[in-house]
């Protein structure tokens, strides 16, 4: 279905705008739906995020920046979601030892039993969103995704 019709715009809009308009909107939708999926388990898209990032350390703690910079938003506040992981249990943040001005992230053995828990969810979600695509597609779609990146930095 055409961008205008889903959005019941009354006229056509340049190409250039559809393109931006339909990435925005399918990227709201993807949101939506693995929002809809943690929902249950009171955690936002933002926090399992960083907890990803965290168990991709394998052991290693994290300082904010770097989880930052991995964030897939990068709008998030980070202290802010680390916080709330603290409060839950699923993070735990102290003093890097080298340099007292850095805080060190890592995530607890709980955040990462809570992670396994939910990744075959999460998985799922992912491949009912794109399993229209054959893989040829898919491929070509990352290489397209990846050159609108590459202006869009």
């Amino acid at each position: 279905m055409r961008i205008e019709d889903i959005l019941k715009l009354n006229a056509d809009i340049p190409l250039s705008k559809s393109v931006i308009v339909n990435l925005l909107y399918t990227s709201g939708k993807i949101n939506g739906e693995l929002n809809k999926v943690l929902k249950p388990y009171d955690i936002s898209l933002q926090q399992f995020n960083v907890l990803r990032i965290l168990r991709g350390q394998k052991g290693n703690p994290a300082s904010l920046s770097v989880v930052q910079d991995r964030m897939i938003s990068k709008m998030s506040n980070t202290t802010r979601l680390v916080d709330k992981l603290i409060k839950k249990g699923l993070v735990k943040k102290r003093i890097n030892k080298t340099n007292r001005r850095k805080i060190d992230i890592k995530i607890t053995t709980e955040g990462l039993a809570f992670l396994k828990s939910i990744d075959t969810l999460i998985d799922s979600s992912e491949v009912n969103m794109v399993n229209s695509l054959t893989d040829k597609e898919a491929t070509e779609l990352i290489r397209l995704l990846s050159k609108i990146r590459l202006i869009a930095n």
